[in-house]
């Protein structure tokens, strides 16, 4: 095998990419670059009964966001395409030939109902296991108890079969894992899995072993629940001559629910509210609610980040780091054998230290982006001064606009307990001498906090007896950004104008005309 290490990530396309599926992609991207070497993404579809349409561009747009890259693919190339299981069919039978001429495998007619009825036998014997296994193989329909000469008959008659692995009755299957260590296995638990199925389609044991070898793999990094199947691909690449060329194995931990206990689930997304897909999904009416952690106004960069730290850590205290950066302190040995818990919170911290890092010029054109959509008005120095003035009170990028609704529109709803107790005579007598010196000459943030705190001079009362309110009166909010830029960002006429309209709301709402 090759001394260049290439690992692979290689997804069905039969649905919406889980965020452990990203985990699995990046970690293999990661090791894959902090070696030097090649990352191969490769589409899994031989079962096509769950094939679903878009899932494949799904899980290249979704990689594509997080800035995963692709060295060889399906639709990058590359020395060992195809790169889609589906056009790698008439690859497989050769190998599972091979198997039945050395024994290793062999030919099942069993129908559906044979195999239910066998399993209810072993049911009401109280047996350990209802596998198909080197005990009962040998009560089944297959080539180990037919004669050759009907496996021919059945064979040239078109009779539908599968393929079966013939594992041995009585051995240890031993692994290395990379994060597990050893992992011993007696074949007495494992059952004879189908090789080929009867529509003539490899399984993914089959299929994902020679393509491995095939392609010169050299890491398999994947999901724990893939971690049963791996005895399985050892006996595979032993019965076809490739033991020596086997790569290693690394099988990931599980990511949890919030609360530890069990699997991380689309359900636990619903019920929580939060996403577990990178990117929305909108393939079927049921599916089109499925926000991902993009429409939710994640950065991708901050979506990175958290993700290399659900199982991984660097050792150190440092939690910031870039993609490249990921790539440098990326490490096998730091990944955690337990699970990880799924933590929505830190999610959102992680987004609120890239929204803060991020340039305010960046975050205006993003904010740009949202008034184009929505219909609003906005030029580029309004869009700059309301970035610089929300970037430190938001925790997502949608919040630019919805956070910042009152540097567009004036307020509808006031504070009513704010209203209540800071509407009063100093407040209103300030509030009118305010809008009497504002001139029609637009004013900087200073000019009108000295016109503020002539104001309430001249009616004997401190700003900080008005102040609450009149943020009130500008925004609605009872707190925010600093009041005096907020003004100068909203202009002196606007300034006025709601003003005024509030003081009558205001009036309105404790019966003090």
């Amino acid at each position: 095998m090759s001394n260049e290490v290439r690992v692979r990530f290689a997804p069905s396309p039969t649905g919406v990419l889980h965020i452990g599926g990203v985990r699995t992609a990046l970690y293999n991207y990661l090791f894959a670059k902090k070696n030097g070497g090649k990352f191969i993404l490769r589409i899994e579809d031989t079962d096509q009964s769950r094939f679903v349409e878009g899932a494949e561009q799904y899980i290249k747009d979704s990689l594509a966001w997080c800035g995963i890259q692709i060295d060889e693919g399906t639709e990058e190339g590359g020395d060992y395409a195809p790169y889609k299981q589906s056009e790698r069919k008439d690859l497989y039978k050769k190998y599972t030939q091979q198997m039945i001429d050395e024994g290793t495998a062999y030919y099942a007619f069993d129908t559906t109902e044979e195999l239910d009825d066998m399993r209810e036998t072993l049911k009401a014997a109280k047996a350990n296991s209802l596998n198909y296994n080197s005990i009962t193989r040998n009560t089944m329909k297959n080539s180990l108890t037919l004669s050759a000469e009907e496996v021919k008959q059945r064979l040239d008659s078109g009779e539908p079969y599968v393929i079966r692995i013939k594992v041995p009755a009585k051995e240890d299957i031993r692994l290395n894992d990379m994060i597990r260590g050893w992992v011993n296995v007696h074949t007495s638990t494992m059952d004879d899995k189908v090789l080929m199925k009867s529509d003539g389609m490899p399984t993914y044991h089959l299929a994902n072993v020679v393509d491995d070898y095939l392609m010169k793999i050299t890491h398999v990094i994947r999901g724990e629940e893939w971690l049963p199947s791996a005895p399985l691909h050892v006996l595979l690449y032993r019965y076809l001559g490739w033991e020596k060329d086997m790569p290693k194995f690394a099988h990931l931990p599980l990511l949890l629910k919030p609360d530890g206990n069990g699997k991380l689930s689309k359900r636990d997304a619903a019920k929580h509210g939060f996403p577990i897909f990178p990117m929305e999904w909108k393939v079927t009416e049921e599916d089109a609610s499925l926000k991902g952690f993009k429409e939710e106004g994640y950065l991708n960069e901050a979506f990175v980040n958290f993700l290399a730290f659900l199982g991984w850590n660097p050792g150190t205290e440092n939690e910031i780091f870039s993609l490249d950066e990921l790539v440098e302190a990326f490490s096998i040995e730091r990944i955690s054998k337990a699970g990880a818990k799924f933590d929505i919170d830190k999610a959102i911290w992680f987004n609120q230290q890239y929204i803060r890092k991020m340039k305010p010029s960046d975050l205006a054109a993003l904010l740009l982006d949202q008034t184009k959509a929505a219909a609003i008005t906005c030029d580029d120095s309004k869009a700059l001064a309301i970035a610089e003035l929300l970037q430190e009170r938001i925790d997502f990028i949608p919040e630019l606009l919805s956070k910042g609704q009152y540097f567009f529109s004036a307020p509808t709803e006031f504070v009513d307990k704010v209203v209540r107790k800071k509407w009063k005579g100093e407040a209103k007598a300030v509030f009118t001498t305010f809008v009497e010196k504002i001139s029609t000459v637009e004013m900087k943030s200073e000019d009108f906090q000295a016109t503020l705190e002539q104001s309430a001079t001249e009616n004997d009362t401190k700003v900080g007896m008005v102040m609450q309110i009149l943020r009130v009166a500008i925004t609605g909010e009872a707190g925010g950004p600093d009041l005096m830029k907020i003004m100068e960002v909203l202009g002196t006429n606007e300034v006025s104008d709601r003003i005024k309209k509030a003081t009558s709301a205001f009036d309105q709402a404790t019966n003090n005309e």
